[in-house]
């Protein structure tokens, strides 16, 4: 189901808790409404729906992966760069990102893996791993 997006910075800046297998419909409904922003969104966090848990939905290539409890374990090649954000108001902000990443998560079966990414997948992934620990950018 596409929900309302949360502009709330009070909310967006708390910290998400561990989803868990009884959360698959939020992220479902994170997936949907990512979808429904397609055109000028290419990834999402649950609190940017109004669910403070630990879940991401992003593009990669064609298609769409979701994470659940993403965490970096491993980061090279700082750069910076400015990123937008549905969620907040006004234009770009400046930030430093990294074009390597390895990231543990879980699937929404909760099935735990390991896997890198680099270039912009990378940094729409620490975009959204930010909104997870209540980071604003």
């Amino acid at each position: 189901m596409v929900k309302e997006l949360v502009h709330d910075t009070i909310f967006l800046a708390g910290k998400s808790i561990p989803a868990n297998k009884d959360d698959k419909s939020i992220a479902d409904d994170l997936l949907d409404t990512l979808k429904a922003h397609r055109e000028n969104c290419v990834g999402m966090a649950a609190n940017m729906i109004g669910a403070r848990k630990a879940i991401i939905a992003f593009v990669i290539d064609d298609s769409y992966m979701l994470m659940l409890n993403p965490e970096i374990i491993k980061k090279s090649g700082a750069y910076e760069t400015e990123e937008s954000c549905l969620s907040l108001l006004g234009g770009p902000r400046k930030t430093t990102r990294y074009k390597s990443i390895k990231v543990k998560y879980q699937t929404v079966e909760m099935q735990t893996r390991i896997r890198t990414f680099e270039g912009w997948t990378a940094q729409i992934i620490q975009h959204e791993i930010d909104h997870c620990n209540g980071i604003l950018i």
